[in-house]
């Protein structure tokens, strides 16, 4: 049980050191890499970061849009490269002046669309002749447009653009937009549950609409002129596809639902003709998602979620039968939870899955999209995303994990281990040490198995031990996972000379339904035990010294970090980012959906189930100097959780600092603001773990 409001306790002391014969495993994963120095947050944005492929129609040829940032100017821009299928020398397709982005070949294999960002930052359509010759701009939309498709028969591109609600055209949007610039109040007025999200103001009132411009007419066509569902808010691309005869889309579009009080998604399909959009699966409970045309055109794959209030629910496959309209289960008594998927040339069907903290490729292939079929191990090792396949069989993506930047890779007909194609990063990496990277399973709270990704210093010297950093991640239904995260980056944490453990605690994914889904109404107690455990092992192991201890985390990761303030003083510092801190205020938040069952109840039903799980009633406990960030602009947790946690710690007497980013969201995103972050973060560890 947890301990009374207002009360701290000490986790039990450790148990005596196990021998080492009795220490669980310690797996290498990647090794050691030499260099000349450590590496450094302004690395981090040196590095290219490389995007999705496109593959040419042939398969000889990968499309991709490479992003650099000018650390000068604080700004990024894109730029298309084109890469040889089978390894080799990219080459530029895109001048560096302009951004441009979203690569996608023309079927007849002659052309190529893009998006280009003009003088006023917005995006517009163009296309260009890969025989030679300049682009050709096609749009000019008021809000830009994004993710192009080109029909099958190559006669014009399907794109969607923004467009505000109560002025459906392009020239009404513009004047809406034009009036609201000169417009001196910029108040918000709304009696909807749902009114923000993430950083944006939901009742501006933009919503996608889907156009197709015909090359025939050189014009643009509306396709769902009424428009008001949403695309993803996180990941608006990707979510339409186009039927291989070229006369319907599909794609997923989101409502709030007053009757219900909640959030919704579906699938919805329109001729490309246009006309009213047709739910095809309206009395589906919550969630469908990323729609898929099945090659023969018979059929739409999709995802489909069940419970309402968790967001993490397992994403269950589905088929729909276009001539019968019936929907049927794909691969049932899977326990993973795939997150995107897309049809290879010969019908097979790959799989973006979370499993063991890696995100890796299965494939089912087409003649095994059954109710009771399992799919099968395609690619593991790091993270694999931005599915692309090619006609040869070969499988396209971007691969990266914890010792290596996003990069192109491939995989055969047969899958296994990724082959590296590209190498942006190399330049930048080249003279840089990286850490060794180890894994271990041990045993967490309740006797349940859990795993933790251990960073070693360069040049770590057996027997020695380190200072040790607890890197906690968010979610909490997500992963620390095996990829090169710029913004936590695992690398940067150990650079210092320090041990980075990112442990994977009870209720992050990866691991089935049942394990991320336990911590529900008691969000503190396992993932806490599971975090203590991860460090008793590492002081057992000899890896890291107990008298230099630090814990940080972010959103839930900052939940857990002042958890930690409130239970436990062996740390010598913490970090808490964007970290929520009083759960009853926590209900400023954007989205309340699938709270109270997070919490263990809601504030008009069940207060007295969520104060055990309340950070700040843990206050009287707190000790431990922290540093305290938070942005303005995030609405996920309110930047109020974080100025209470701060002058919570100084008005006790406690050493606190406060970094403040008016600017910034619930992550970190702008170049120079980035860099002060690292340089706060690890300077705020230095004053504590030295010495």
């Amino acid at each position: 049980m947890p301990p009374k409001s207002g009360t701290a306790t000490k986790p039990a002391a450790p148990k005596a050191a196990p021998s080492a014969a009795a220490l669980p495993p310690f797996t290498a994963l990647h090794p050691e890499k030499r260099g000349e120095r450590g590496i450094t947050a302004e690395d981090l944005w040196r590095i290219p970061r490389v995007g999705a492929p496109a593959v040419s129609p042939d398969g000889k040829w990968l499309a991709t849009a490479v992003t650099t940032y000018d650390l000068e100017t604080n700004e990024k821009k894109e730029r298309i490269w084109l890469v040889p299928s089978g390894g080799g020398e990219p080459r530029p397709l895109t001048s560096p002046e302009a951004s441009s982005g979203s690569p996608a070949f023309s079927p007849d294999g002659k052309r190529l669309a893009f998006t280009r960002k003009g003088a006023d930052g917005k995006a517009q359509l163009h296309v260009m002749p890969l025989d030679g010759g300049e682009s050709q701009k096609l749009t000019d939309l008021p809000l830009g447009v994004f993710d192009p498709k080109w029909l099958p028969d190559s006669s014009g591109i399907v794109f969607a653009a923004m467009l505000l609600k109560g002025h459906l055209t392009p020239e009404a949007t513009k004047a809406e937009r034009d009036r609201r610039e000169k417009d001196p109040v910029k108040a918000h007025v709304t009696e909807d549950r749902f009114f923000r999200y993430w950083d944006t103001w939901v009742t501006t009132g933009e919503v996608p609409h889907l156009f197709a411009y015909e090359f025939a007419t050189s014009k643009a066509r509306d396709l769902t002129p009424d428009a008001s569902l949403w695309f993803d808010w996180m990941e608006p691309a990707g979510q339409y596809d186009i039927s291989p005869d070229g006369k319907e889309i599909a794609f997923c579009g989101g409502w709030f639902e007053e009757k219900r009080s909640l959030l919704r998604d579906s699938v919805f399909t329109v001729p490309v003709t246009g006309g009213t959009p047709v739910n095809i699966a309206a009395d589906h409970p919550v969630a469908d998602f990323w729609p898929r045309y099945t090659p023969d055109g018979k059929g739409i794959v999709y995802g489909m979620r069940t419970d309402p209030h968790f967001y993490a629910d397992r994403a269950r496959l589905m088929r729909f039968d276009r001539a019968t309209r019936a929907h049927a289960p794909i691969a049932e008594s899977w326990s993973l939870s795939p997150s995107h998927w897309v049809f290879g040339r010969d019908g097979t069907l790959y799989l973006e899955t979370e499993e063991n903290a890696r995100v890796s490729v299965y494939a089912l292939r087409a003649d095994a999209l059954t109710r009771t079929a399992e799919p099968k191990l395609h690619v593991r090792g790091g993270t694999c995303t931005g599915l692309a396949g090619a006609a040869d069989g070969r499988l396209f993506f971007s691969w990266n994990h914890l010792s290596q930047p996003p990069e192109l890779a491939s995989a055969g007909r047969d899958g296994g281990t990724p082959t590296r194609l590209t190498r942006f990063s190399e330049p930048v990496l080249a003279p840089v040490r990286l850490g060794e990277v180890r894994e271990v399973l041990y045993e967490g709270a309740a006797g349940v198995q859990v795993q933790m990704f251990v960073v070693l210093p360069a040049g770590y010297e057996k027997g020695k031990r380190y200072p040790l950093v607890q890197v906690i991640h968010g979610g909490p239904h997500a992963i620390s996972g095996d990829n090169f995260h710029f913004r936590w980056n695992a690398q940067l944490f150990a650079q210092p000379g320090y041990v980075a453990a990112l442990v994977n605690y009870q209720g992050s994914t990866s691991w089935g339904q049942e394990f991320t889904k336990v911590i529900h109404g008691s969000w503190a107690e396992r993932p806490f035990e599971d975090i203590e455990r991860g460090t008793d092992l590492l002081i057992a192991a000899g890896l890291a010294d107990e008298k230099r201890m630090a814990a940080t985390g972010g959103s839930y990761g900052g939940y857990m970090a002042a958890w930690i303030a409130g239970h436990t003083d062996r740390y010598r510092c913490i970090v808490n980012h964007a970290g929520v801190f009083d759960i009853l205020g926590h209900w400023s938040t954007d989205v309340t959906q699938g709270r109270p069952h997070s919490y263990g109840g809601a504030p008009w039903d069940g207060l007295e189930k969520m104060d055990p799980q309340n950070p700040a009633r843990f206050a009287k406990g707190m000790k431990t100097p922290m540093l305290v960030i938070h942005g303005e602009r995030d609405y996920r947790v309110p930047v109020d959780q974080g100025l209470q946690c701060y002058n919570i710690l100084k008005g006790k007497g406690v050493p606190a600092r406060l970094v403040y980013f008016p600017d910034e969201n619930h992550w970190v995103l702008k170049p120079r603001n980035s860099l002060l972050w690292y340089r706060e973060v690890l300077g705020w560890l230095e004053r504590y773990l030295r010495g």
